[in-house]
């Protein structure tokens, strides 16, 4: 199915075809764009409602600046769809999120305009101000600008730039995208903060006197600027305390202004590429904006898969049988199990309790269940304060989101050694968010840190009995509990909970030749390859090891004396994973044995289906299968001329 966008979006290859209009046709820009977004992603999926909020803004900026000569950084990119399709990616705008297609999020060696490559938040302000540190040590007149929302202003390194940046003397400008949202509602005192100063009219009404007043000063002198800095200081201290965060750290705020009013924007944004130094620009917009149902349900609109877009009907698969829910909805469904008899659970997550699924338990526990924003460091370590206190804290974040917060997992968790349940949601390859959300490296920087318990279930059973274990009396160490994003593979998930001993693993299938030791999910994989190889005449043996850290020492010794070729498959990197612990175990022991390890390479892994990319890193059935031939091939042989 072709689409095409509108005839006068259709004339814009870069922003200098933008520059050619005149300022009142960016209301059809706007229009069009729009539409080409709700276009291309009903039929080929991606991130829905944030791009749509920010169709003015992008216009504007690549309006007014010099793009890419001025830097523009945004802030997670998911709202940068608009931004490619100005930028020169029109045409291939329907490859979004697909195999060798473009990247979901700003990528700098996909263009020159995504000058900072993005995916996860709170980034912007920094990579924004590092350039223009360097523009002016380098004496170049290139203005940088950083697209930040409310909800990743909540985080800390956010602070942290905005700290640096109001003595840095750089001209930067941070525009806040306030919409009340980051994938689920906001949360925290900074929301609030933020609706003062949106609803605090005597505040707003005096700005807008002073900036209409100074407006028809002459622009550029001294004096000008310097009545300006006075009397925006002067009523900010008379009107509004709240106003006062910002401009407390010597950045100038300017608004809030409505963000979907084009020319407003273009006339702002003019204005203040004329005022030098640190500022910021606060614009309240709506997430989904031009799209009735997604303005309505924003979570649900934020990444809904296909749909029809007159209809609003997401298209679902349909199945004759029942299937296997989400790894997530078995985490959600068994925390709120298990807190309902057990008062000491608690269950934290920075910012994601819908993706998650913690959001099962927030609706019936709230005082129980809490999101304390887009905050990984503080997540950790909130956890850890309340383990002091005996309390069971099961810590969900997504696994590539846990690298932010690692030297809170050593220096709070794991030297106090206190019994934190860190749940690692999308843990190994995740598909079309591709390279900055694959959770590729936790098993090796997790396994690596003492006292740190770190597990794989092989299904759903398995992640309920790992859940139930964990919350024990008698578990005391920090606990890793990783699984992956999307399905399992029992419809009838909800098995009696069972104690698993820490450390041990299983053994699925007795073997001759040859032995799989498999972590986590793709065992499953395992299982199918092992059942392909069969009318090949190779009899493999099985074992779910369970456990990375620590290993099933028991187990191992009883396959490393019966079986002198070995594979072992995991959905982490190859370099420090399992199969490299498993190598470690051998060398101690002196064991010899033909070794094969499969997993996600020692490179950065593109985005694409997951079967897609298990294929392309070499860990399907069919990869798995391909190895059992290959090792075992003069027993392949000998059975092929029988």
């Amino acid at each position: 199915m072709e689409i095409k966008p509108g005839p006068l979006l259709q004339q814009i290859q870069s922003p200098a075809d933008l520059k050619k209009l005149g300022k009142e046709q960016l209301h059809q820009v706007c229009d069009e764009l729009r539409q080409y977004i709700i276009d291309v992603v009903s039929v080929h999926g991606g991130h829905f409602a944030a791009s749509l909020g920010v169709v003015e803004l992008t216009t504007a900026l690549h309006y007014v600046y010099n793009t890419p000569y001025d830097q523009l950084v945004w802030d997670v990119g998911h709202q940068a769809y608009g931004h490619k399709i100005l930028t020169g990616r029109q045409e291939e705008f329907p490859t979004n999120r697909k195999y060798g297609g473009l990247s979901g999020f700003p990528k700098r060696s996909e263009s020159e305009y995504d000058t900072f490559g993005v995916g996860h938040s709170s980034t912007s302000i920094s990579a924004a101000l590092g350039m223009a540190i360097a523009a002016k040590y380098k004496g170049e007149d290139r203005k940088s600008v950083a697209v930040i929302g409310d909800g990743s202003m909540t985080a800390g390194m956010a602070f942290e730039a905005m700290n640096h940046a109001g003595v840095a003397d750089a001209d930067m400008l941070v525009i806040l995208n306030d919409n009340c949202m980051s994938i689920d509602p906001n949360v925290g005192a900074l929301k609030e903060y933020l609706t003062d100063i949106t609803t605090s009219q005597a505040y707003n009404k005096l700005k807008d006197d002073v900036w209409n007043a100074l407006g028809k000063l002459p622009v550029g002198k001294k004096f000008t600027r310097e009545i300006a800095s006075k009397l925006e200081h002067s009523i900010k201290g008379m009107v509004s305390k709240s106003s006062n965060l910002f401009e407390s750290l010597n950045i100038r705020y300017f608004g809030p202004i409505d963000g979907h009013n084009i020319t407003k924007l273009v006339d702002t944004l003019q204005d203040l590429k004329n005022i030098p130094g640190p500022k910021i620009l606060h614009i309240i917009t709506v997430k989904g904006k031009g799209y009735a149902l997604a303005e309505k349900d924003q979570t649900k609109w934020h990444a809904p898969g296909l749909f029809d877009k007159i209809t609003g009907e997401i298209f679902k698969k349909k199945y004759d049988t029942p299937q296997p829910p989400k790894y997530q909805d078995v985490f959600g469904h068994t925390i709120l199990e298990l807190a309902e008899s057990n008062p000491a659970i608690f269950g934290i997550t920075p910012a994601m309790p819908s993706g998650s699924s913690l959001k099962i338990m927030m609706d019936k526990m709230p005082d129980r269940a809490i999101d304390v924003g887009i905050c990984e460091q503080h997540a950790v370590t909130v956890s850890a304060g309340m383990a002091t206190q005996g309390l069971k804290v099961f810590c969900n974040i997504y696994s590539s989101f846990m690298q932010r917060a690692y030297d809170q997992v050593v220096h709070d968790v794991a030297i106090q050694k206190l019994p934190v349940v860190f749940c690692l949601d999308r843990a190994g390859l995740v598909g079309e968010d591709g390279p900055t959300h694959h959770g590729a490296y936790d098993i090796a920087f997790m396994r690596c840190i003492p006292n740190m318990v770190v597990s794989a279930p092989m299904n759903e059973s398995e992640l309920r009995n790992l859940m139930y274990t964990a919350q024990l009396p008698q578990t005391q160490a920090p606990l890793v509990i990783r699984y992956p994003r999307g399905e399992g593979v029992m419809p009838e998930w909800r098995t009696p909970f069972e104690e698993i001993s820490i450390g041990t693993g299983r053994k699925l299938r007795e073997g001759e030749d040859i032995a799989i030791l498999s972590l986590g999910h793709p065992g499953n994989f395992a299982a199918a390859a092992i059942r392909d190889v069969r009318q090949y005449g190779i009899n493999a043996g099985h074992y779910d090891m369970r456990f990375v850290k620590p290993l099933d020492t028991n187990l191992l010794h009883e396959v490393l004396r019966r079986y002198s070729k070995i594979i072992t498959v995991e959905d982490g990197t190859v370099t420090g994973g399992f199969g490299a612990a498993v190598l470690e175990f051998m060398q101690q022991h002196g064991y010899k044995a033909e070794v094969r390890i499969l997993g996600i390479p020692d490179r950065i892994v593109e985005h694409g289906t997951l079967k897609e990319l298990h294929r392309e890193c070499g860990y399907d059935a069919t990869a798995i299968a391909d190895t059992l031939k290959e090792m075992m091939a003069e027993k392949v042989k000998v059975h092929l001329l029988q």
